[in-house]
């Protein structure tokens, strides 16, 4: 894959996978502007992810995102882009992900996620029982979704922050 230069970066994964972490790190060894969406719709919002699933519902947060992207589009120069993990499940985001730059996912295992948000309650998704076997059935559900969309796909299960950056810089040249 060469990249265009100037190019944007768009990292997707399942939530845990380090998109928020590796933006930061990439941003900044990239020197490009980070967008994390969902920051951005809490801020749009007035209100986090979580108040946003609990007070409106999935539905109009994905619809957030949308819009969100739509505006992203609109933007002029080079960024990453961080999104949230169910972005890419809506057909509509996937081509307007892949209109914002070259897509990287942050691909990783079910048991990985687990044991890096097990005591993270501020995700909303994975709230009540069973959360691995959640954890499990959603990313079934996503991967076609994620790989459709993926220019560049890293497993990272196994990689320290400093080698998923490395990996994406060398896949995207």
């Amino acid at each position: 894959m060469r990249r265009e230069p100037g190019k944007s970066v768009v990292l997707i994964g399942f939530m845990g996978c380090g998109k928020s972490t590796m933006g930061i790190r990439l941003s900044y060894r990239l020197q490009y502007i980070l967008e994390d969406t969902d920051k951005l719709i809490e801020a749009g919002a007035g209100m986090s992810v979580r108040e946003i699933f609990a007070r409106e519902g999935e539905e109009a947060f994905r619809e957030m995102e949308t819009q969100l992207l739509c505006k992203l589009t609109e933007k002029k120069g080079p960024r990453v882009y961080s999104v949230g993990g169910g972005t890419p499940v809506r057909t509509a985001n996937r081509s307007l992900l892949k209109s914002l730059g070259t897509v990287v996912y942050l691909r990783t295992r079910p048991e990985t996620v687990y044991e890096r948000l097990k005591t993270d309650t501020s995700r909303p998704l994975l709230q009540g029982e069973d959360p691995l076997g959640k954890i499990r059935s959603l990313m079934a559900e996503r991967e076609q979704a994620y790989a459709e969309t993926a220019d560049v796909i890293l497993d990272v299960d196994e990689m320290s922050p400093d080698q998923v950056v490395e990996s994406i810089m060398w896949n995207i040249r």
